[in-house]
């Protein structure tokens, strides 16, 4: 299946399970900014998956780990600073500092990611980085809970989704066997549309946005090991090197090694989401 196959199992079916939360606030929730639902929506939402799903189609599975799971927190602890101010302590950045080393260490791999396009793959899952990262501050500032967000999130990418479904069609839904629809609809619709983003935007709710995004610390490795196992991909000593530098330069910006003790600071304040 192509992208807009995979965007329609993505946020359709999230979408009808979630409608229940919007039948009283609507599309359009009183008290919530126009711009930061708009952000919410563009950040994590169908343009953010279609960029995705269409760099998946140029570079191989270890180059979204590093390029988008590996830059996001980054492009969040940079948006955290400019736009709320956010401080993070010197060791912090040490480790955001490593995560762009190992990025840039990527980008410049010559060999077949020239020929085979790579660059393009990668440059499109940054731009998706910096969209979710607009998303995750987008969620703080707009006063929602998980599961609010999440249904809004859905079901906005839903009806953007229509129209360009209407004109492109995703004639390999009927096409492909109803096990491979099944399976991609778990998956892209249950597990990432619903489950994944109701479990980060409530991990943004209690511990933070640049803390929150360092959930990605675990994806580069597990990605690259995944690519190999499930997808045959081949993976060099150059690319494995890069993917542990990425991994342990987000153990090290979240704070999990040198974390101070300063009581339970890095929980929510009393008028946080649950």
């Amino acid at each position: 299946m192509g992208p807009m196959e995979l965007a329609a199992l993505r946020y359709l079916v999230p979408a009808l399970v979630l409608m229940p939360l919007l039948w009283r606030t609507g599309l359009l929730p009183p008290g919530v900014a126009r711009r930061d639902l708009l952000l919410l929506v563009l950040g994590g939402g169908l343009p953010f998956g279609l960029l995705v799903l269409a760099g998946a189609q140029f570079a191989p599975a270890a180059h979204i780990s590093v390029f988008m799971s590996g830059s996001m927190p980054v492009f969040t602890a940079l948006l955290c600073l400019v736009v709320l101010g956010e401080k993070l302590p010197g060791w912090r950045w040490a480790g955001l500092t490593l995560v762009a080393a190992g990025v840039v260490a990527l980008a410049s791999t010559r060999s077949a990611m020239a020929a085979l396009g790579h660059w393009r793959g990668d440059l499109l899952f940054l731009l998706a980085a910096v969209l979710w990262a607009v998303h995750t501050l987008a969620f703080r500032r707009c006063g929602l809970t998980p599961w609010h967000a999440a249904a809004l999130v859905n079901a906005w990418s839903a009806l953007l989704l229509l129209p360009v479904l209407a004109i492109t069609g995703a004639p390999q839904l009927l096409t492909a066997p109803w096990q491979d629809v099944a399976l991609q609809a778990l998956w892209q619709g249950g597990i990432a549309g619903l489950l994944g983003l109701v479990t980060y935007l409530a991990a943004v709710a209690r511990l933070g946005a640049s803390r929150a995004a360092l959930s990605a610390a675990a994806v580069p490795p597990l990605t690259a090991v995944g690519g190999v196992l499930v997808l045959g991909e081949a993976l060099d000593g150059r690319v494995i090197a890069v993917v542990m530098l990425v991994a342990v330069g987000l153990v090290l910006a979240s704070g999990a090694v040198c974390r101070p003790r300063q009581g339970n600071r890095g929980r929510a304040s009393p008028g946080g989401r649950s």
